[in-house]
C-alpha cells in the first residue's frame, strides 16, 4: 500500500486487515478532502464555501438494517428485540470479508479520531472509507487528536465504511442490500449500502452507550449548554424536536448538540462537531446554525444547489426533508470548545407532539421525569428515517434515543433517576410540536414562545409564577410567562373544537399507558403512578 499524508500512524491499516496496493490517505484536513471530493465529482462548492453532497437513496437512517452481533461477551447485556436485532458472528465475518475485498480495490481515506472530549472516558476510533467527503464528515463530527497523538494512534474501535457497496441479503443474513452492524467483542463497525453519513457517527454513539453505564456514566442523546452563571442545562430529544436549535443560544455557551455523557461531576460532549437539520432553516430564528451553511468546511447533505450560481436553497426539500449540515463545533461562535459543563441544574425533555395535546411547557417531579424519559414520546418527522411518509408519525422512543441504546432502557432510566437525586435538578417537558389542532390543522409552536419559556425555566423566572395541574398527565403547567401569550399555555383553549381536543387527549393518554406496560416490571410504584392520570 502507498501511505499518503503528513499524519500516518505507526499502527497501520494492516491491523484492520487492509492489504490494498492503492493509496491510503491519512488524516487529511479539510482543504485536501475538498479537493479530492471535487476531483472525483462527488460534490460541489457552494457560493458560501460549504461542500454540497448528495446521499442518493438513503437520506436518513436505515433503522431496519442495523444489527448487533450476537456474541458471548455482550450477549447478556444487550436489549434484544425490534431495536437491537441480532446477527450471527458467522454472517458478520462474511460481511467483513466482502467489505475488505471491496475496500482493498480502492484508494482509501483514514481518519483517526476520538469519541468523547473527556480523556478519562473517550474511545479512539479509526474510520476507513473510500469517500473523501465521508472522511471530512466524520472528521467534523468526532474529536480530533492533537497532531502529536496521531503518530502512535492505536484505535479502540474501527469503522469499515463502504457506502456504495451493496450486500446480497440471502448470502449474509441482512434485511436488504444495506447493513450497519456493530461487533462489541471485535471492536468493529461495518457499514455498507448507504451514503447517509449519520450512520457513522451514530455507530460511535451506540458503542459509548454500551460501554459507559458500566462506569456509572449516563450516555445521553441530548444537547447541552451553559448559562452565564455557570449553570448547565441538558436537552433531550429526537430529530426534529429542536434539540440542536434550542441549545445553540447566543446567551449560553454550547457544549454540544447531540451526544453527551453525565459523570459524577460533569457533562461532557461525545463529539467535536454538530449535525444540524437545515430544511427551511430561518436566518432570523436560528442565526448561528444558519451561518454555518455558508462556511468553508461545512458538509451540506442533500441541500439543493444551483449548479450555475452555486446558490443553495434551504427551503427546497425535493432531495430530502432531512437535509443536514455537518460542521465543527467551533463554527458556532459561543461554545466551550470541548470543555465540559458542571453538574446540570435543569433537564429539558423535548417532544414534538403531533396530536396538539401537550402544553408547551410542564414541570416534572423526579418520578415523572423517569416516566417520560422511559416513554420518550415525540413525532418522527418525514425523512429522518427511511420508509416514513410525508406525514409525521407519533412514536415512543425510549430514553429519547431507542435506536442507539444497546442496553435495556431501565439501565439508562435508573442512571437518570440517580443523577437527579444526587443534585438539585429541575426537570421540564417542552412541546415544540403543534398547537391549536393536530398536525395538518394546527400550527407549529412558535419558536419565540419556546425560547421565552426556556429562558424562564433556566433563569428561575418560572419559579415565581402560578402553576396548574394538567388534567390528563398530572404534571404542573405554568399559567403565565414573560414574552408568551398566556392562551398558548393551555392547549385545550387553543382548539376551536374542545370536544375534538378531549378525544385526542384521551387517545394520547391511552397510547402512553399502552406503551409503558413493557417497563412496569422494571420501575417502582412511584414511577408507575407518575404517568397520565386521566
Amino acid at each position: 500500500m502507498i501511505n499518503v499524508g503528513k499524519y500516518v500512524s505507526k499502527n497501520g491499516v494492516e491491523n484492520q486487515k487492509i492489504s490494498s496496493d492503492k493509496n491510503i490517505h491519512w488524516n487529511f484536513g479539510t482543504e485536501l478532502l475538498y479537493e479530492h471530493t471535487i476531483k472525483q465529482d462527488l460534490g460541489l462548492i457552494s457560493k458560501g464555501g460549504a461542500l454540497v453532497v448528495e446521499t442518493g437513496q438513503h437520506t436518513g437512517r436505515s433503522a431496519n438494517d442495523k444489527f448487533m452481533v450476537d456474541e458471548p461477551s455482550s450477549r447478556d447485556n444487550i436489549w434484544w428485540g425490534k431495536v437491537n436485532k441480532a446477527i450471527s458472528e458467522d454472517n458478520f465475518n462474511k460481511i467483513e470479508e466482502k467489505i475488505l475485498d471491496y475496500l482493498n480495490e480502492r484508494d482509501l481515506y483514514v481518519q483517526d479520531l476520538y469519541g468523547g472530549t473527556d480523556p478519562a472516558h473517550r474511545i479512539s476510533v479509526r474510520a476507513i472509507t473510500p469517500s473523501p467527503w465521508h472522511s471530512l464528515f466524520i472528521r467534523n463530527l468526532l474529536v480530533r487528536p492533537d497532531s502529536a497523538d496521531l503518530e502512535g494512534f492505536d484505535p479502540d474501535f474501527t469503522i469499515l465504511h463502504a457506502p456504495e457497496m451493496k450486500m446480497n441479503p440471502d448470502e449474509v443474513g441482512t434485511n436488504s442490500e444495506t447493513v450497519i452492524t456493530i461487533n462489541i467483542a471485535r471492536k468493529l463497525v461495518l457499514i455498507a449500502g448507504t451514503s447517509y453519513a449519520g450512520e457513522m457517527k451514530k455507530s460511535v454513539f451506540s458503542i459509548l452507550n454500551y460501554l459507559l453505564p458500566e462506569k456509572g456514566i449516563m450516555p445521553m442523546h441530548c444537547s447541552a449548554n451553559i448559562g452565564k452563571n455557570g449553570d448547565t442545562a441538558i436537552f433531550f430529544g429526537l430529530s426534529g424536536t429542536g434539540k440542536t436549535t434550542l441549545s445553540a443560544d447566543p446567551e449560553r455557551q454550547l457544549i454540544g448538540d447531540d451526544e453527551h455523557g453525565w459523570s459524577d461531576n460533569t457533562v461532557f460532549n461525545f463529539e467535536g462537531g454538530c449535525y444540524a437539520k437545515v430544511i427551511r432553516l430561518s436566518k432570523e430564528a436560528e442565526p448561528e446554525i444558519y451561518a454555518t451553511t455558508g462556511m468553508f468546511g461545512t458538509v451540506l447533505e442533500n441541500v439543493v444547489i444551483d449548479e450555475d450560481t452555486r446558490e443553495i436553497d434551504l427551503n427546497d426539500g425535493s432531495l430530502a426533508e432531512n437535509t443536514r449540515a455537518a460542521y465543527p463545533i467551533t463554527s458556532i461562535p459561543n461554545t466551550t470548545e470541548g470543555a465540559p459543563g458542571g453538574y446540570p441544574k435543569n433537564v429539558i425533555m423535548l417532544t414534538a407532539d403531533a396530536f396538539g395535546v401537550m402544553p408547551p411547557m410542564a414541570r416534572l417531579t423526579p418520578e415523572q421525569a423517569m416516566y417520560h424519559f422511559l416513554s420518550g414520546y415525540t413525532a418522527k418527522v418525514a425523512g429522518t428515517e427511511k420508509g416514513l411518509g410525508k406525514e409525521p408519525q407519533a412514536t415512543f422512543s425510549t430514553c429519547f434515543g431507542a435506536p442507539f441504546m444497546p442496553r435495556h432502557p431501565s439501565v439508562y432510566g435508573n442512571l437518570l433517576r440517580d443523577k437527579i437525586a444526587k443534585g438539585d435538578v429541575t426537570c421540564w417537558l417542552v412541546n415544540t410540536g403543534w398547537t391549536g389542532g393536530v398536525y395538518g390543522v394546527g400550527n407549529r409552536m412558535p419558536i419565540k414562545y419556546t425560547r421565552a419559556l426556556l429562558y424562564g425555566a433556566l433563569d428561575g423566572t418560572l419559579n415565581d409564577v402560578e402553576f396548574r395541574v394538567d388534567p390528563n398527565f398530572g404534571f404542573e403547567v405554568p399559567i403565565s410567562c414573560p414574552g408568551v401569550d398566556s392562551a398558548v399555555l393551555d392547549p385545550r383553549g387553543t382548539w376551536d373544537d374542545k370536544e375534538a381536543y378531549d378525544k385526542q387527549a384521551a387517545h394520547l393518554v391511552s397510547l402512553f399507558k399502552e406503551n409503558f406496560v413493557e417497563f412496569e416490571d422494571h420501575v417502582d410504584d412511584t414511577v408507575k403512578a407518575a404517568g397520565p392520570i386521566a
